[in-house]
């Protein structure tokens, strides 16, 4: 995955970042320098001037070196989460673009785990990398040549060390790296339930299950608690290792000390310079240890950008708006993508007629919803074709398409902010004259009017201050404050009463008499005032033609009828 696109609109502190960074460490670097000048010459000699002249050296060493460091901390922290915001934005507009079976394949929890975890992990790596990679390399080199400035015998120690560091880096990063996706994985798992309680916060307490819910995150949580500790239990023995062999190699420079062969100032700034390399190297631990946690970020963010969506425009799309609203299925087969199972949709053969309103009506996952989700392209046919105006959806643009339907999902989801910013996601410019009209259509305009705040009162997240009735009006207001040629209401008026729901038909027919209607029904009630019915069984249209056509010549139509227990009336 090629990352440095991200650091965009921020290149020039990510080139700042570790230029101050080299200012910082070459201060660092210098002060044991001068401190061992002040022990050997200074203090010995009785040389107040040099003193006081290595002392001001020493200040003016570090007001520079802190500068330094302020603003490579300034500039590395802006690149790094500069970049972060951009790989986030990509990461969002490539799932915006997402079939529903690509959501499926990745599951929501790991995608917002992905956008969110995963991106804060190569952020957290980004800034280190502007940091320590550059500090790193300067503090080992510069240590090393002022170690051999000192005393060559010490330099030579300390190299000596460098294979066993090495070795010990290695075995530690290799034995923690397989760990770091698994607790990624864990934190998919954590948030799904986490995800799940949230949104089915009311059946849970409706069914009393708060324990059973309460031990589902105990398990998951558990399980991250353990998965994180034992990769981090790996790593934290870097650390222990590294420190014994620092403080064995500074015996040793005590040790020639005492032969008498090297100063007291030079001693103490090898021993200073040494600690120093040796910090560098557990810097550079470090370094490699978040680069093996952030290889697995890496991948899984890697997977969402290269993921291909299943819906997509032809080059030859076709931009021009939906006219009449004819809608033709010649499905042959459906099934969801990796399915292993039968298809969804068999044998669907139909024509629906400019203007017409149809009652979709069948048993519960005999695929009514799966049928109407093909005519917006949430999914494509696997074979056959579904043609509006006839022209095959898949050569239009996809824009173009769901612009010119309005869609009434079976879960009525509405976001925070107000009543009108709710319905202005049919159209995004509408009037309040518009939108007053597709709530009066929609049956839901007596209700706004009489609240204190009108158009502009408050929904809550999810729609959770309104009940089921005034949620679904509402997204059927929604829908048709855009005007669409073709209109989808998916058991969208299950939570109305018979009159309300007949006024809405009745308001429907007339305002909106070009326009194509799909409503997908539960009672025989809610098929009499339409021009046609469907009857769906098993994933095949059974039944094709009106109310009362239906209950005198098609049995599971007049099953469904009697499973109802309701008495029709002579027509």
């Amino acid at each position: 995955m090629k990352m440095f696109k991200y650091l965009k609109g921020n290149v020039r502190s990510a080139i700042l970042g570790p230029l101050f960074i080299i200012v910082d460490t070459a201060g660092m670097i210098s002060i044991p320098f001068l401190t061992s000048k002040i022990m050997d010459i200074g203090i010995p000699n009785g040389d107040k001037n040099y003193i006081i002249r290595m002392g001001l050296y020493m200040i003016l060493v570090s007001m520079i070196s802190m500068l330094g460091g302020f603003l490579a901390m300034y500039h590395s922290s802006k690149a790094a989460y500069g970049f972060g915001a951009n790989l986030r934005k990509d990461l969002m507009e490539k799932i915006q673009d997402f079939s529903f079976s690509n959501i499926n394949k990745f599951g929501t929890a790991s995608l917002i785990t992905r956008i969110t975890n995963d991106v804060e992990i190569l952020v957290q790596l980004v800034q280190m990398c502007l940091r320590m990679v550059i500090r790193t390399p300067v503090m080992l080199v510069g240590g090393i040549i002022m170690m051999i400035t000192m005393s060559t015998k010490v330099a030579l120690i300390f190299l000596a060390l460098i294979p066993i560091i090495a070795i010990v880096m290695g075995f530690i990063i290799k034995k923690g790296f397989p760990l770091f996706k698994l607790v990624q994985n864990k934190i998919d798992k954590v948030n799904n339930v986490i995800r799940e309680n949230l949104i089915g916060a009311r059946v849970v307490k409706s069914f009393v299950r708060q324990d059973y819910e309460n031990n589902r995150f105990e398990k998951a949580n558990n399980e991250l608690k353990e998965v994180t500790i034992k990769s981090y239990n790996i790593m934290v023995l870097l650390m222990p290792a590294l420190m014994l062999i620092m403080n064995l190699s500074i015996a040793a420079v005590l040790w020639i000390g005492a032969s008498g062969t090297i100063e007291v100032g030079a001693i103490s700034a090898s021993i200073t310079y040494m600690t120093m390399t040796l910090m560098s190297l557990m810097m550079l631990s470090m370094i490699f240890m978040n680069f093996s946690r952030a290889k697995a970020s890496v991948d899984r963010i890697d997977e969402i950008l290269k993921e291909v969506p299943d819906i997509k425009n032809k080059d030859t799309r076709i931009t021009q708006e939906i006219q009449k609203g004819k809608v033709e299925f010649d499905i042959d087969e459906f099934s969801f993508k990796d399915s292993k199972g039968e298809a969804i949709l068999n044998n669907i053969k139909c024509t629906i007629n400019p203007g017409e309103m149809v009652a979709i009506i069948g048993s519960t996952g005999t695929g009514k919803s799966t049928m109407v989700n093909l005519i917006p392209r949430f999914y494509d046919v696997t074979k056959g074709s579904v043609k509006i105006d006839d022209i095959d959806i898949r050569d239009y643009d996809i824009t173009t398409l769901r612009d010119s339907i309005g869609m009434v999902l079976q879960e009525n989801r509405l976001f925070a902010g107000t009543i009108a910013e709710n319905i202005r996601w049919g159209k995004k410019d509408a009037t309040l004259e518009e939108i007053k009209h597709a709530c009066q259509v929609a049956q839901i305009d007596e209700f706004i009017e009489a609240l204190p705040d009108k158009y502009d009162s408050r929904v809550e997240e999810r729609g959770s201050n309104f009940s089921g009735g005034q949620k679904q009006r509402l997204a059927i207001a929604r829908a048709l404050v855009k005007k669409p040629k073709i209109l989808i209401l998916d058991d969208s008026v299950s939570a109305l009463d018979s009159t309300t729901e007949l006024k809405l038909r009745k308001a429907l027919k007339e305002e909106f008499k070009n326009t194509t209607i799909f409503m997908i029904v539960q009672k025989i009630s809610s098929c009499r005032e339409v021009d046609r019915v469907l009857v769906i069984d098993d994933g095949t249209i059974v039944g094709n033609g009106t109310h009362k056509e239906l209950i005198e010549n098609n049995e599971v139509y007049k099953e469904i009828n009697d499973s109802q227990k309701e008495i029709m009336p002579e027509e």
